[in-house]
């Protein structure tokens, strides 16, 4: 296993896999600190969250450097998410336990009421594109329920994963209750359906989630998935057209486009189209790609070369079939696994940039009649994570965002975001349960209804 600079292409590190008999061993221990966790009160808990906090605020600088490094997002960027991570984690500190307090319901009984206990050991898959949101926004709600948990996380920011659990560790939680295993892919099945592993989260791709969930399912483990999107963002005739472009640019390209909740479909009325587009080709032409430490850069090296050569054959395809490539789509000769903001117009059904994820800098404008075309076009995918509607008829936007546009997260005039106080997941082929918010923390728990009669 090694981690490459997608800037340059060298290794940065070489690492030895584990044995199964080696996770094994981590596993039962897991559930032995578990056990002990589980009785600490919440209070007790929330002094640990709240020194992970600490520690990733005072390291910041170094932790973001590694990120940027291992996966190649824009430094101010990787600063940004591990303070995001710190947000999380003083979050479920001061509002788990009302959020897992018992919920008293009124029955024949002389007491009946629901309470929350926690499954136990828990392993989670997580990608490369948020190294450290996509774990602490799970792991942040899992610890202050009472499990353990047990990270497996995407090869190539390895040295991300191990900095994770020394900053977990380094709070005073036990170094069994939390560990990072190097596994690859290919080989987590066993793992997956391990006795001691009582559930699994994935966020990664849908092909990834329906193989953990076919496995975790053959051991009847209770799975969350958090897959890929297609999200659209519907630009309506009352937009305010500046301030749509701005927003659609800067969903697209956060993360050198490499979010599964970036905006990457723009659905656009055809009495503003011209409008947007000019307005969004003129913002998305100021994106400078580059070093991912130089202040100058807007978009870094795609995380893999596989990646963005993958993400080139769609592009190319999708031009093949009709598509106009008015900004972009070149590939480039220089090391480092970069590619240009592009902007794809003419897109229809059929083109990968219309039914495909695209997992880059790459915007997909689709023309529509009118609002209900807009509608059914947003709609017209296999995914549902998450969707933005621009209207200065706000009464309206919300009406379609809360009963119309299918996804799991819809906003009104600015792009989808997480954010811990909101739950957070998706429909469809985009995948099932949530993170985040009451809903996040109460996915790891046994809800056990308890009758006194």
């Amino acid at each position: 296993m090694k981690t490459i600079n997608p800037a340059t292409g060298k290794v940065i590190k070489e690492y030895s896999e584990m044995s199964f008999e080696e996770v094994s061993g981590i596993i039962y221990r897991a559930n032995i600190a578990q056990k002990q966790w589980k009785e600490r009160s919440f209070t007790n808990r929330s002094v640990n969250l709240n020194k992970i906090s600490e520690l990733l605020k005072k390291n910041k600088d170094r932790l973001g450097k590694l990120m940027s490094t291992e996966m190649g997002k824009p430094f101010s960027e990787s600063i940004g998410e591990i303070e995001k991570c710190a947000w999380v984690c003083e979050y479920y500190a001061e509002n788990a336990e009302e959020f897992l307090a018992d919920d008293t319901v009124e029955t024949d009984a002389s007491k009946s009421y629901v309470t929350f206990n926690p499954l136990g050991t828990v392993l989670s898959i997580m990608p490369w594109n948020f190294p450290f949101w996509q774990l602490f926004r799970f792991a942040a709600p899992a610890l202050m329920a009472g499990n353990a948990v047990i990270l497996s996380h995407s090869e190539n920011v390895t040295g991300c994963a191990l900095e994770i659990e020394k900053i977990i560790h380094g709070s005073g939680i036990s170094a069994d209750l939390f560990r990072t295993i190097l596994v690859q892919n290919e080989n987590m099945k066993p793992i997956v359906q391990h006795d001691g592993i009582a559930a699994v989260t994935l966020t990664g791709s849908t092909k990834a989630g329906k193989i953990v969930a076919s496995q975790a399912g053959e051991a009847l483990k209770k799975t969350v998935l958090e897959l890929g999107g297609s999200d659209p963002s519907v630009i309506l005739a009352d937009a305010d057209i500046k301030q749509a472009a701005e927003s659609c640019v800067n969903s697209r390209l956060l993360n050198s486009g490499q979010s599964c909740i970036a905006a990457k479909r723009f659905v656009v009325v055809e009495e503003v189209y011209d409008e947007f587009v000019s307005e969004f080709k003129k913002l998305m032409e100021t994106k400078k790609v580059g070093d991912p430490f130089d202040e100058a850069t807007d978009i870094g090296p795609m995380a893999r070369e596989d990646l963005r050569d993958g993400l080139h054959v769609q592009v190319q395809k999708s031009i093949e079939v009709g598509a106009e490539c008015t900004l972009g789509g070149e590939k480039p000769g220089a090391v480092g696994s970069f590619y240009p903001v592009t902007i794809l117009e003419n897109v229809t059904k059929g083109m990968p940039a219309y039914d495909e994820e695209l997992f880059g800098p790459v915007a997909s404008i689709i023309k529509v009649q009118d609002e209900a075309e807009a509608v059914k076009v947003a709609n017209d995918s296999v995914y549902g994570l998450g969707a933005s509607i621009y209207s200065s008829d706000v009464e309206k936007a919300e009406k379609i965002a809360a009963e119309q546009l299918e996804a799991g997260c819809c906003f009104v005039n600015d792009f989808v975001k997480s954010d811990p106080r909101l739950p957070f997941g998706g429909i469809k082929q985009s995948g099932y349960g949530r993170e985040l918010g009451l809903y996040g923390i109460r996915e790891f728990v046994n809800t056990k209804t308890v009758y006194v009669m």
